[in-house]
Formats: structure tokens, C-alpha cells, sequence
């Protein structure tokens, strides 16, 4: 069988190659070196690692399995996390990684919450990743950002609105 492998991007910056020995393995190589770690996750949902003597809290602050985005809170410090494997890689190479991803026309409530603020204005346009919407969600401020560029056509939501999960907070044109 053969090993995992991945290219893995951390805050935009030079990309790291990760090949594990497994499928979920703890152990494998970074960039040829060899690496190993144990993990424990607790009823939170938070983990704890510990690598070469080192203990780490890592907390998955935000997940996009579509995207393959993350963003870990790792000892108070923010990480965004993208992950490629040998087809998203082989996909850039032919030039058709951006066919690939689907048209988004709207924003939705990814949890029932208060709207907090609205930080865009119809008619503006917006890169992917731009904050669009302050979510309060179990008293944590969620930051909604844009899933692509776009045009934003109508904001069907106001500060201060309750709104329900899949409630459709702002279309894009």
C-alpha cells in the first residue's frame, strides 16, 4: 500500500511535503526529515500533542473538508492550514484546479447565532477570504468569510438579527 503524501501550507508560506507511514499515522517524514508525535483529544473536542518532548493544546478553530482549509489554535498562536494531495496537485499542474470548484451564491449561517456585524455592503466586491459577517455562536465571535471573489448582490440579514443554521445571510451575483 502505498504511503499518504501532502503538501501542506502554513499562513501562505512556503509549502511543506508530509508523507505518513499510514493512513492516520503519527509518525512518517516532513520535508525527508523523519517526524513522530503522540495525540490525545479530550471531550471538547480539543487535542493535546506532545512531539520531540514538547507539549502542544491545539484546537481546531475552523475545518473546510470542500477546500481542505484549517485553521488550529495551536498554544494561543492562529494557523491557517492547506492541505493538497496528489490529485489536487495534479489538478493545478493541468491548470484545472480552479474548474473544480463550484460557483458559491450565497452565504449561509453555518450555526444558529446573532449577527453581530456586517462588515460588507451590497454592491461591493470581495476576494475569497474577505470577513463578510461577525456571527456571536455559543459565546464565541465567528468571523464568516468570503468562500470565493464575488460580487455581493443583497445582504439579507442586519446587526443584531437572530438567524438559524442554513439561514441564508447574503447572495452574491
Amino acid at each position: 500500500m502505498q504511503q499518504p503524501e501532502y503538501t501542506v501550507t502554513v499562513n501562505g508560506k512556503e509549502p511543506h511535503k508530509v508523507v505518513l507511514d499510514a493512513a492516520g499515522a503519527s509518525t512518517g517524514t516532513l520535508n525527508g526529515e523523519p517526524f513522530a508525535f503522540d495525540l490525545i483529544k479530550d471531550a471538547a473536542g480539543r487535542m493535546h500533542v506532545l512531539h520531540k518532548g514538547r507539549s502542544h493544546n491545539v484546537e481546531i478553530l475552523r475545518s473546510d473538508k470542500a477546500a481542505k482549509t484549517l485553521t488550529l489554535l495551536i498554544n494561543g498562536r492562529s494557523y491557517d492550514i492547506q492541505v493538497a494531495d496528489k490529485f489536487d496537485l495534479l489538478l493545478k499542474s493541468l491548470g484545472m484546479d480552479k474548474a473544480s470548484s463550484a460557483k458559491v451564491n450565497e452565504l449561509k449561517a453555518p450555526m444558529p447565532g446573532l449577527v453581530l456585524d456586517v462588515v460588507v455592503s451590497e454592491g461591493q466586491e470581495i476576494k475569497k477570504g474577505d470577513a463578510l459577517v461577525v456571527l456571536e455562536a455559543m459565546k464565541m465571535e465567528n468571523i464568516l468569510k468570503a468562500p470565493a471573489d464575488a460580487t455581493v448582490k443583497k445582504i439579507a440579514v442586519k446587526k443584531g438579527t437572530a438567524v438559524e443554521k442554513n439561514q441564508v445571510l447574503i447572495q452574491f451575483g
